[in-house]
């Protein structure tokens, strides 16, 4: 796992497509138990390097139930976006993750992590690459049916505070996803 990731912070595959340049960001342990698997760091994440380091982070630990110990550590946790860098801007908010990092990284990092019980889908791209034909219509579709994917998959909408107005739309996700979210997680971290 050392190697892998050493190579993955090396890793320039799509570097001049970057504004900012590469700095791969990802956490991850053979011990894990619960992948997150977001969209990609936005720009205080590629200041940082620290994942979920910004009010999107903070918003995820409140609705995951956890301290920012139990969070970022990496025997429970394992933070795996689609693009591991950050991507840019596009008119409404950051670019799409690059789509070199996940087809590249993702299967080996999963194989040295067995012990992974549970994954979140945070956005629809994380749930559209691992659900695949099996997404519903549309992300929020797929969140309401969250159970349907249930022990190995729990897909969410990305915690931005941008998502505030799809939040008060469905309050259906405070009253059904969130509960089931912080049980399966809670369950896993004891």
């Amino acid at each position: 796992m050392k190697k892998l990731l050493a190579q993955i912070a090396k890793c320039t595959v799509c570097e001049t497509q970057l504004p900012l340049g590469p700095r791969p960001v990802v956490a991850a342990h053979p011990n894990a138990k619960i992948a997150i698997i977001g969209q990609a760091p936005g720009t205080k994440v590629h200041e940082t390097g620290i994942p979920w380091d910004d009010p999107s982070g903070r918003q995820l630990r409140k609705w995951l139930a956890v301290t920012e110990k139990q969070f970022y550590d990496v025997n429970l946790f394992a933070i795996v976006p689609m693009g591991f860098c950050y991507p840019g801007k596009s008119k409404s908010g950051d670019a799409p993750p690059r789509p070199e990092c996940a087809p590249l990284w993702h299967a080996p990092l999963f194989e040295h992590m067995p012990t992974i019980e549970l994954t979140l889908l945070i956005g629809a791209y994380a749930q559209r690459y691992y659900l695949a034909n099996a997404t519903e219509r549309n992300l929020t579709e797929t969140v309401r049916s969250f159970q349907n994917y249930l022990p190995t998959y729990l897909p969410l909408p990305h915690p931005s505070p941008r998502n505030r107005f799809w939040l008060s739309k469905n309050h259906w996700f405070e009253q059904n996803v969130l509960p089931a979210l912080q049980v399966n997680v809670a369950k896993l971290l004891n």
